[in-house]
């Protein structure tokens, strides 16, 4: 027995008081609302109607049981109206992970703009540069840098990352400009932690022979050191892009740039996606451009 049905057909024929018309209201045959009654009263072991030629009348459990169920049954008519909304106005906690130094820099105009496009939408962002599971962790969308591997996931593609190699004039003047990969063993090389573990970027085995008397983990500190004359960095241009377009540090060898990485906007599923989540993937899909402001230094 469909007991939800039996709720709206019983409550039916206590407003009618009557089972023709509860049918009639209903659009089925009075034959398949006496069974529903006559089913949820065996279930509950108590009579809730007395039955006459011309007409029903509740008895005491079933006024009571009347009552609560029509109770019941308009909270579940919000519960399913509240959740239907989610799904076609965008509203709700959004928990977003995004990398650290990309977020410091560049994340928090686009939120601001989502949000003032968005009022209804709350926004619980969580920085961090491993590879959160977002299913496991709870968020409703991550944001990933590099160059995604198949999964399960939904994977979006929201702009391109570009990769430079860049040196302060001050570094380049007292150790040489590099003009072949080959050269840079004879560099200092700040390196990124979790950047040489790329096997598709083509500079990684020129990379590994450079010593490196700094590791991070952080781009923007890396950065700072390479500003600070202690060797040559490579690092996305969204955080040292306006270091290169003020003339504080030099990129070089061009010509050996790895292809583009991307910037991912990264969710569980395409169906049945909340509005929340869909507003999102479609705000920050058309936030940047292909070539996007960060990299309008040259």
């Amino acid at each position: 027995m469909d007991r939800i049905e039996a709720m709206r057909t019983f409550i039916t024929v206590a407003d009618e008081g009557s089972f023709t018309r509860a049918a009639e209201r209903l659009s089925i045959s009075p034959q398949l609302v006496s069974k529903y009654v006559g089913q949820l009263e065996r279930q509950l072991g108590a009579r809730l109607l007395n039955r006459t030629t011309r007409k029903v009348h509740l008895t005491e459990a079933g006024a009571r049981y009347c009552q609560r169920a029509q109770q019941l049954l308009d909270e579940l008519d919000e519960l399913d109206s509240q959740v239907s909304d989610m799904q076609t106005q965008a509203q709700g906690l959004l928990r977003i992970s995004a990398p650290v130094s990309f977020s410091t820099r560049h994340l928090a105009p686009l939120l601001c703009a989502f949000q003032q496009a968005n009022p209804a939408v709350g926004i619980d962002l969580q920085l961090s540069d491993r590879k959160v599971d977002i299913v496991d962790e709870g968020f409703d969308v991550t944001l990933r840098i590099g160059r995604l591997k198949s999964s399960s996931l939904v994977a979006k593609r929201i702009a391109p990352v570009r990769l430079v190699l860049c040196a302060s004039p001050d570094y380049l003047a007292r150790y040489g400009t590099p003009t072949h990969p080959e050269q840079l063993s004879e560099h200092h090389y700040l390196r990124y932690s979790y950047l040489e573990s790329d096997p598709s970027l083509a500079l990684s085995s020129w990379l590994r022979e450079s010593s490196s008397n700094l590791v991070s983990n952080n781009g923007d500190v890396l950065v700072q050191a390479a500003l600070q004359g202690a060797g040559i960095v490579m690092q996305p241009t969204f955080i040292c892009g306006p270091a290169v377009a003020e003339g504080k540090l030099k990129v070089v060898l061009p010509e050996f740039e790895p292809e583009p990485m991307g910037l991912y906007a990264v969710y569980a599923h395409r169906q049945l996606m909340a509005s929340k989540v869909r507003s999102f993937i479609d705000f920050v899909s058309d936030y940047f451009d292909d070539v996007p402001y960060w990299d309008r230094f040259e």
